[in-house]
């Protein structure tokens, strides 16, 4: 009776919750807070994966577009736990969300290929932090996707700088990429056309 309970329990969380992907952030992050080492700012942070049945699009032959977005948020919640972020901002009573992303792939991930994603801080700005990931194939090391990705954080009053300073005191923000430059400029025209829009 017992066992049949919990069963039930298990199946009914599994009906109303993405289990899977709860169970895979806390993992990531207990992985990391038990052998990894904390990362500076700048340090880029990798975790790993395999494109599996449960990633594949319709051909069955390699990762659904849809999926690298899902890796991002374990990508980003490694980087933002082990740099020191979160807990900064989350300490000044703050939060972040995925503001924006841009995404090119370059060539697909077939099924049952294992892979690396990697995340890296690039840039700054008042109330944004911009990081670069890379999903790179392991058997022939090749970049197979790279996405820009801006992170909004909500709830304060500081800006970011204030708290790059708490974690790494005297931090110089980088110069924005051109590959950057050229996607913050196309997102100011896209808030002009909606402005215009109303």
């Amino acid at each position: 009776m017992l066992c049949s309970c919990f069963v039930a329990i298990i199946a009914i969380l599994y009906i109303l919750f993405d289990v899977n992907y709860f169970m895979r952030i806390i993992l990531t992050i207990f992985w990391g807070r038990l052998f990894e080492k904390k990362k500076k700012l700048f340090d880029t942070t990798t975790i790993y994966g395999i494109c599996t049945t449960q990633d594949v699009d319709l051909v069955l032959k390699h990762m659904n577009n849809a999926r690298y977005l899902r890796e991002l948020d374990f990508a980003r919640f490694y980087f933002y736990d082990r740099s020191g972020i979160y807990g900064a901002i989350v300490k000044k009573g703050g939060g972040a969300v995925q503001g924006a992303s841009t995404v090119r792939y370059r060539r697909a991930i077939p099924i049952f290929t294992p892979y690396k994603v990697t995340t890296k801080l690039i840039y700054w700005e008042d109330k944004h932090f911009y990081i670069e990931n890379q999903f790179i194939s392991l058997t022939d090391n090749f970049i197979r996707a790279v996405i820009l990705s801006r992170q909004t954080i909500t709830g304060l009053k500081v800006p970011v700088e204030e708290i790059i300073a708490e974690i790494e005191p005297e931090t110089r923000r980088p110069e924005p990429t051109k590959e950057l430059q050229l996607w913050l400029e196309s997102m100011e025209e896209s808030s002009k056309n909606l402005k215009k829009q109303k």
